[in-house]
């Protein structure tokens, strides 16, 4: 059985999950049910990123222990992914034991390889990032994410060799073209790598939460040294060892330096296989400002699916933004009901309405059916392989407007033709499985309906907002 790996970045939990964390939860969830669809065996890892300064900060603030803290916070994205029907099928944790484990035993083997050493470092730093920069990526030694001061630190570190594996990552995204995806991230990337990388100072004495650095009790490891391991340590346990490696890590724009450089070079350096491909999004924004706790810009899942529907709010985000593209989206609360009442309502509900009330009244014969042919499932298949969910969901209503204009042009309330109404009952439940990783209540409503012996009109699916 072809296997299928699929991968989010965790999460940060020093502030609440929003909608901006769900667009990446969606598109990776709507992927990892697409290929189950076609039979393969997935495995979709999300999760949480515990450690670092930031998390013991915020616990300290909220006058918690920072285990205490994490739990808590870490809860609450598990709330968030269920109320937006997200299917993983693990939900790692940085402070799971068995992660720690295999990121202390893979500090031993880099250092074994003779990729780390002893030194200090002095640089200017974002605690909101957990990242330091270098005057030219913040001249006005700003952080160019969160627009807050960069804070000079001076401390004992150590550093893994990032500068020996230049060469290596140049050939990598050379030979590889596939690797970062899409191409203008990898230009920025090649481009970056290109002027020199500085060895990566991965471990830290100034604070105490995170994982005992294995080769110095007085150090943690550095918290996106930690992170990116969890994709690894996924697959660690029992029977998971076959999906290494990743068909695809889905990540925001942000973190795609950290995800195409750190982690090809670190994995190299301990010869484990490479992932098949980095896919970096763009950010959804929210009146054109990426979409922050720290901003004050925030919008609540919980509010969000109270309001609209899990599946309004996968349909909306799948649909209204060029994922493949990698560009930011605003996100906007009257696009989402126009799409909603246009699509949703006006074309798949209204054509479920009419046809299940028609084959209430007339019942159906079989026949061979000429309308099914006309959907373009290879098409929307390669559209899903190459990310183009947006695109592929456009396949789909196309499809969903030719049955729409069947039924206006065979008339099955005069002729009251079974033959006909066999088509539209078939297809619209093609429609619904192939709909199914998108909007998965409103389908199985579908399914459910149009399997049954005795073909009801039920209330309407899609009530118009």
């Amino acid at each position: 059985m072809k296997k299928f790996y699929i991968t989010t970045a965790i999460d940060y939990v020093n502030a609440e999950p929003h909608i901006g964390h769900a667009y990446q939860k969606i598109i990776a969830d709507v992927l990892a049910r697409w290929h189950r669809l076609k039979g393969e065996e997935v495995f979709f890892l999300t999760g949480t990123d515990e450690h670092g300064k930031k998390i013991q900060e915020s616990a300290e603030k909220a006058g918690k222990k920072p285990k205490e803290f994490v739990d808590e916070m870490s809860k609450k994205f598990k709330e968030a992914w269920k109320l937006l029907n997200i299917g993983y099928d693990r939900f790692i944790r940085t402070t799971d034991k068995d992660h720690e484990k295999i990121v202390q035993e893979i500090i031993e083997k880099t250092n074994k390889a003779g990729d780390i050493y002893l030194g200090k470092y002095q640089g200017w730093y974002c605690v909101g990032c957990e990242a330091y920069y270098n005057e030219r990526e913040a001249p006005d030694l700003k952080c160019p994410i969160h627009k807050k001061p960069l804070v000079k630190m001076n401390e004992e570190s150590y550093f893994f060799r990032l500068s020996k594996y230049q060469k290596f990552l140049l050939k990598l995204y050379k030979e590889s073209p596939e690797f970062i995806l899409p191409k203008e991230r990898k230009n920025e990337i090649i481009n970056r790598v290109k002027k020199g990388l500085n060895d990566l100072s991965i471990s830290r004495t100034s604070f105490n939460w995170g994982i005992p650095f294995p080769l110095n009790k007085k150090h943690i490891v550095y918290v996106w040294y930690d992170a990116l391991l969890n994709y690894y340590s996924a697959t660690r346990q029992k029977g998971k060892e076959k999906y290494w490696p990743a068909n695809v890590h889905v990540l925001g724009k942000d973190n795609s330096w950290f995800h195409a450089v750190y982690w090809p070079a670190m994995l190299k350096s301990v010869n484990i296989k490479l992932p098949k491909t980095i896919f970096v999004h763009g950010f959804l924004t929210f009146n054109g400002q990426k979409i922050s706790k720290s901003l004050g810009n925030s919008i609540s899942i919980k509010s969000l699916v109270e309001k609209y529907s899990a599946d309004t709010i996968r349909y909306f985000v799948c649909r209204q933004f060029a994922f493949a593209e990698g560009n930011d989206g605003d996100f906007s609360e009257q696009a989402l009901i126009q799409r909603y009442n246009d699509e949703l309502a006006n074309k798949l509900g209204n054509l479920v309405s009419r046809v299940s009330g028609l084959i209430e009244r007339n019942g159906v014969e079989k026949t061979s059916n000429n309308l099914i042919k006309k959907i373009n499932k290879k098409e929307i298949d390669k559209l899903m392989e190459s990310f183009q969910v947006d695109k592929a969901l456009n396949e789909i209503f196309a499809f969903i407007d030719l049955c729409n204009e069947y039924v206006q042009e065979k008339k099955p309330w005069e002729t009251k033709d079974k033959k006909i109404l066999f088509e539209l009952k078939e297809s619209i439940l093609e429609i619904a499985r192939l709909l199914k990783p998108f909007i998965p209540e409103s389908a199985e409503k579908i399914i459910k309906q149009f399997s049954a012996k005795n073909i009801k009109k039920q209330e309407v699916l899609f009530k118009k907002i």
